[in-house]
């Protein structure tokens, strides 16, 4: 069973989980109304992903004998400046989970909660997974600069993605 302190931090963790897929979501609709419809796509499934990983903490606590508070959610942005600009929003919004993640490890640690850091551990990999990918589409879009053509063969290689979880 989760201290006090570990439930609470989980509860965050949750919601921040779930705060991402809306962001995700409200990307994908950025790209659906600019017919990028392989960007949509990709965010769509990070979408899903992030959802998918409220859940593994979600049922994670309720097996562990804690108990889930789900919280409200932000509201997440809905005007973005350019594809680019998304993309690299998404990377900072990545590199602020990992950092949750990380503190709550450590948190976990210092409670000595050893179910709960074998879970973390596996959000810590997926999150150096995230950064990455992320990190590799906007260098490939910072290498096709303003041409149109290089951003829709982006856009036909995100359109490829399948689910991996």
């Amino acid at each position: 069973m989760p201290t006090k302190a570990v439930a609470a931090a989980i509860n965050d963790q949750i919601a921040m989980e779930l705060e991402s897929a809306y962001i995700y979501l409200a990307m994908a609709a950025y790209f659906d109304e600019h017919n990028l419809p392989g960007f949509s796509h990709w965010m769509r499934m990070q979408h899903q992903e992030e959802q998918a990983h409220a859940m593994k903490l979600f049922d994670f606590m309720l097996d562990d004998g804690g108990h889930v508070v789900l919280q409200a959610l932000g509201r997440p942005p809905s005007e973005f400046k350019s594809p680019l600009q998304v993309m690299k929003q998404s990377l900072k919004h990545e590199r602020k989970v990992t950092a949750a993640i990380t503190t709550l490890y450590e948190l976990t640690v210092q409670e000595k909660d050893y179910p709960a850091q074998i879970l973390l551990q596996w959000f810590i990999a997926e999150q150096t997974e995230e950064e990455k990918t992320v990190g590799d589409i906007i260098a490939q879009m910072e290498m096709v600069g303003d041409s149109g053509s290089g951003l829709l063969l982006i856009d036909q290689q995100l359109a490829a993605r399948t689910v991996t979880e």
